[in-house]
């Protein structure tokens, strides 16, 4: 079966195409185009240059395409990329317009220029429908709830295939299994002793995650993808009366208040030098007050975070770094670890300066949890899934 991932964003649109073989994945050919001016547009070129390559005979051999889905009102899971997508993507524009408007016509575009190819969305909300009700609401009333106001959770595929890896790597084959299945079978018993894990997602975008026995129990992020740990140029977590004060206080409207809560925050509004962490480890190192302070409160929200899993899974086997922070930053990851001895994290220096950008376990001999570096793979999750989908 011959799978395209589509990643679709404001202004690129980048592809990977698998041959899925069972649960192996082979990458035939990757590309894309950055910079223009949406992505919908850009499709059509980037399919031109992978028909004109040697990875497939021609565009109708492509059985099914992948997306990516952030947020659907009323709707989540591997489903059938269809109308019924669209509108639930539509639905919540306003909460993730980042995201949401790109793939809604991005999957129209698809289903004009490959009629042929079976169209599957993937939400990154999936990996949460399990979560308890007392950690996935907020105490708001109840028609707020039933609006969907929600802790939905983020980065779903990226956390689900360090459920599934970590799982391989700590010689729990029961947890990979039920990890893998999970949306298909839903959550599973297994028969040994349960398998804790604290899952960190850090890049542009951030997030941390608690799964037990391959299954989420809570995540950092919430109703929509600006809350959190602080993003790149995102606020992160907000106390709610902050924006009519500051509303009131700066004399400016809401649309003025959310572009700057959404482009000017985070990192960025922190370190007032980048939203990009090398920039500002750079200026951190030279002196600057506003970078050290932005990675700092970086630091201080992972452990925030890492610290209510560890309460809520009663302890951890395996702590995961993930994405292009969590892979390749050496001294964030030493930050974050510091200290935790007494709860069994004790990482290894020498291996942990050592490993960017693989997998690895940097942590010391005799820590009682493993720390991992997994690099991010979510691209191989949503083909897997788009494959057992179809084939059953």
């Amino acid at each position: 079966m011959l799978v395209l991932i589509a990643n679709l964003g404001s202004t690129s649109f980048k592809y990977r195409l698998f041959r899925m073989e069972g649960e192996a994945g082979e990458v035939l050919a990757s590309g894309g185009v950055e910079r223009v001016a949406d992505a919908a547009s850009a499709i059509g070129g980037a399919l031109d240059d992978l028909a004109a390559g040697k990875a497939i005979p021609g565009l109708d051999a492509i059985d099914a395409v992948g997306f990516k889905t952030v947020l659907g009102k009323g709707l989540t899971g591997c489903v059938e990329a269809d109308e019924r997508v669209i509108e639930a993507l539509e639905g919540f524009s306003d909460v993730a317009p980042a995201h949401n408007p790109p793939y809604a016509a991005g999957i129209r575009r698809f289903a004009g220029l490959l009629p042929g190819a079976k169209r599957v969305a993937l939400f990154e909300t999936a990996f949460y429908q399990w979560v308890k009700p007392s950690a996935s609401n907020y105490a708001l009333p109840r028609s707020w709830r039933d609006a969907g106001v929600r802790r939905h959770g983020f980065h779903g595929a990226s956390h689900k295939y360090v459920a599934e890896r970590s799982a391989e790597l700590l010689g729990r084959d029961d947890v990979a299994r039920v990890a893998r299945r999970l949306y298909s079978d839903g959550p599973r018993p297994v028969a040994g002793a349960p398998l804790r894990v604290i899952s960190c997602h850090l890049g542009g975008s951030s997030s941390v995650t608690g799964i037990l026995n391959g299954v989420a129990v809570g995540t950092s992020m919430g109703f929509s993808p600006q809350s959190g740990l602080p993003q790149n140029n995102r606020v992160g977590d907000l106390d709610s009366a902050a924006v009519p004060y500051a509303m009131r206080a700066l004399g400016i409207g809401l649309d003025e208040a959310q572009r700057q809560l959404a482009g000017e925050s985070g990192l960025l509004g922190l370190s007032e030098v980048s939203n990009d962490i090398r920039d500002i480890a750079a200026a951190a190192a030279a002196g600057h007050d506003g970078a050290r302070l932005a990675i700092d409160h970086l630091v201080h929200s992972i452990r925030h975070w890492i610290g209510a899993f560890l309460v809520d899974l009663g302890g951890v086997d395996a702590l995961v770094f993930t994405a292009g922070i969590g892979e390749n930053n050496v001294a964030l990851r030493e930050a974050v670890c510091a200290g935790l001895e007494g709860f069994g994290i004790r990482i290894d220096p020498q291996k942990n300066a050592q490993c960017r950008a693989v997998e690895a376990d940097i942590a010391a001999a005799d820590s009682p949890a493993r720390v991992f570096v997994i690099p991010a793979n979510e691209e191989l999750v949503l083909a897997r899934e788009v494959r057992r989908m179809l084939s059953n």
